[in-house]
């Protein structure tokens, strides 16, 4: 069992399923009640979560006027921003993460320098990391300056901090990461901060994937 993605080890611990994530076998327990979908372009700045021991602001802190607990699908790192879904339905959350999916999740990217047609073909055919060879992406350069560029480049896998070491693999280490899609939905004029309930279109799309 995990809580708050922490495995419990301490016999007698206690959790609430009203205000915390809760998995038994890779499954979310949640609380009774209305199902709940969420997009929201999260700032930098803020954890991926509901709390933080650390005491840092966590993404549920901007969704103050969301009657019910949600968690976020995944994870986006605390210095980067973007595309972040949140619900209460564990089903649904665990079948956007699973790796069996292969859902896509594009983001652009700000890299140092600016990579060679073979660094970004490395990219899109799989670099080797600590854990194992990256599933083939689909990556191509956005634009360039002498010191750096933006690239975009779409992933099929949810490893920790993939995209930062993808990049840093093939020589060109991030400084600037947006996640700017999720499984096809996007922030379309959304800013940072700013979230709204997901469609019933596009919670039907995300369902059938």
């Amino acid at each position: 069992m995990t809580v708050n993605r922490e495995t419990v080890t301490e016999l007698g611990a206690k959790a609430d399923p009203s205000k915390d994530r809760i998995t038994v076998d890779g499954k979310l327990i949640s609380s009774s009640g209305p199902k709940i979908y969420v997009i929201l372009n999260k700032p930098k700045g803020y954890i991926s979560s509901v709390s933080d021991p650390e005491n840092r602001p966590v993404v549920v802190d901007l969704l103050t006027k969301v009657k019910g607990r949600v968690y976020p699908v995944g994870r986006l790192d605390y210095d980067a921003e973007g595309v972040l879904l949140l619900t209460n339905d564990g089903e649904f959350s665990n079948k956007l993460i699973h790796p069996n999916f292969k859902v896509a999740k594009k983001y652009l990217v700000k890299v140092r320098d600016v990579p060679s047609k073979e660094d970004m073909d490395k990219l899109e055919k799989g670099v080797w990391l600590d854990d194992g060879k990256t599933l083939p992406a689909k990556a191509h350069l956005v634009r360039q300056t002498k010191e750096n560029s933006w690239i975009e480049l779409t992933v099929f896998e949810g490893r920790n901090r993939l995209v930062k070491r993808m990049c840093q693999a093939v020589g060109h280490p991030v400084a600037k990461l947006q996640r700017v899609e999720f499984a096809g939905i996007r922030l379309g004029n959304m800013k940072p901060g700013d979230w709204r309930f997901l469609t019933p279109a596009e919670i039907e799309r995300l369902k059938a994937l």
